[in-house]
C-alpha cells in the first residue's frame, strides 16, 4: 500500500514541477498577407468607349455588351476580389440624375451594416472627368468601395468592389486598401472616346 502512495505522491509532486504558473493566452491573429508592388496595364479596347488601366493581378470578364450597357467585372482571381462595373450611354441630364440616383441606392443598401461612409466628390475638367467615391466602412459590410463617374454628357460608369467570403474587414484590411489603390488609379485613368 505504501508503494501505491508513494508513487502516486510522486507523479503529484512531478506534475506539479512542470507546471510554470505563468499562462497568457495567445492573442487572435491573421493571416499575413504579402502584396505585390502596383502595376498597371492599359486597357484599350473596342468594346468600351473609354480606355483606362487596370491592375496587372485582374482579369476582366465579360458579363453583357450592347452598344448602350456594358456590364464586366474586374477580377483579383488570387485574393477573390470582384470589381462589379457597370457603363451606361446616356442621352441627357434626365440620364445623368437617374444614373446618380441609382448609384445612390446600391450604397444606401449597406448603411444597415456600415459604421461610417466617407464620400469623396471629384473633378477632372481637362479629361472630362468628375465622380464620387463612398468608402463604406464596417466590420460586416459588404462591398467597402463603391463609385461612379461621368462626362455629365453623354458617359456614366458605376463599380462597386466585393471579396467573395464571409464579411470580416478588419482581417481583410490590407486585401481591400490594396484593391481601392487600384481602383482610384483605374478612375484617375479614365479616358473616354
Amino acid at each position: 500500500m505504501n508503494r501505491k502512495l508513494l508513487y502516486l505522491m510522486l507523479c503529484c509532486l512531478a506534475l506539479a514541477a512542470c507546471h510554470q504558473g505563468n499562462e497568457t493566452p495567445k492573442p487572435q491573429a491573421y493571416l499575413r498577407i504579402d502584396l505585390p508592388p502596383h502595376a498597371y496595364t492599359l486597357c484599350d479596347t473596342a468594346a468600351l468607349p473609354f480606355t483606362f488601366e487596370r491592375s496587372n493581378l485582374s482579369q476582366i470578364e465579360w458579363k453583357k455588351n450592347q452598344p448602350t450597357d456594358k456590364w464586366f467585372t474586374i477580377t483579383y482571381p488570387k485574393y477573390k476580389g470582384y470589381v462589379f462595373m457597370t457603363y451606361k450611354q446616356m442621352r441627357g441630364v434626365q440620364d445623368l440624375r437617374a444614373q446618380i440616383d441609382t448609384s445612390y441606392k446600391f450604397v444606401e443598401g449597406h448603411f444597415s451594416y456600415s459604421s461610417g461612409i466617407d464620400e469623396n466628390k471629384f473633378v477632372d475638367r481637362p479629361n472630362h472627368l468628375s465622380g464620387t467615391t463612398y468608402h463604406l466602412k464596417g466590420q460586416n459590410v459588404a462591398s467597402t468601395y463603391q463609385f461612379w463617374v461621368t462626362d455629365s454628357v453623354r458617359h456614366f460608369l458605376r463599380g462597386a468592389l466585393y471579396i467573395d467570403c464571409t464579411p470580416n474587414n478588419d482581417s481583410l484590411a490590407p486585401v481591400l486598401n490594396y484593391i481601392q489603390d487600384d481602383i482610384n488609379h483605374m478612375i484617375e485613368s479614365i479616358r473616354w472616346r
